[in-house]
């Protein structure tokens, strides 16, 4: 927990309370529904919580915003961004169904206000968002395909609407379609050893209306 007030020296003190709890949530849930690997319970706040966090790093999301979390798995990172930005509204997808009820399940006892849970495919959700964001589920060319008409038309963020994804490795193929995408490195803003190869995208979406 110390390594989230260390790179968010500015919560209240809820969200401390908040991301403290997330611990014991995951590790309860986790002996039930396999949703963090083995290996990673141990390291859940620099593996998944201060990652997750690194798309606050790149843009802080203004009260009002509407962001959705496709592909969420077991809440990442919407429910760590959700508790960073109370003000704003995450919508959080999985089509799989045990990793959704996880996802409520902890966002039930964090008593997140600003967090909806949808076991859907992100294709069948009709509503805009400022921003889609995911940690690595797909290629980004079969993701932005996925997500190309839930982008909101109006930008209100420093960034333009879009894509805030995250990812590792080398990149350059991949997004070699997408010149208007940004690479963000995360060991830019976070100096543990797990961030050295890990990015945020960001890649703008124009609104299909």
């Amino acid at each position: 927990m110390e390594i989230i007030h260390k790179y968010f020296p500015n919560l209240t003190e809820e969200q401390t309370q908040q991301f403290q709890r997330l611990s014991e949530l995951y590790k309860d849930w986790n002996l039930k529904i396999n949703v963090v690997s083995r290996k990673d319970i141990d390291e859940l706040y620099v593996r998944h919580v201060l990652h997750s966090l690194g798309i606050a790093k790149i843009q802080a999301f203004k009260p009002g915003a509407k962001v959705m979390d496709v592909g969420t798995g077991g809440g990442f990172p919407g429910i760590p961004l959700a508790i960073l930005f109370p003000e704003t509204q995450f919508h959080l997808v999985d089509s799989i169904g045990k990793k959704i009820k996880v996802v409520q399940e902890v966002s039930e006892g964090l008593q997140l206000q600003n967090v909806k849970v949808t076991n859907a495919r992100v294709e069948t959700i009709n509503d805009q968002y400022d921003f889609i964001v995911s940690r690595a589920v797909a290629q980004m060319e079969t993701f932005a395909r996925w997500v190309r008409n839930s982008v909101a038309k109006k930008s209100v963020h420093e960034l333009k609407n879009g894509i805030l994804y995250l990812k590792g490795g080398d990149l350059t193929q991949e997004l070699s379609l997408f010149p208007k995408a940004t690479i963000y490195n995360l060991q830019d803003y976070f100096e543990e050893d797990f961030f050295e190869t890990k990015s945020v995208v960001h890649l703008p979406v124009k609104y299909r209306g």
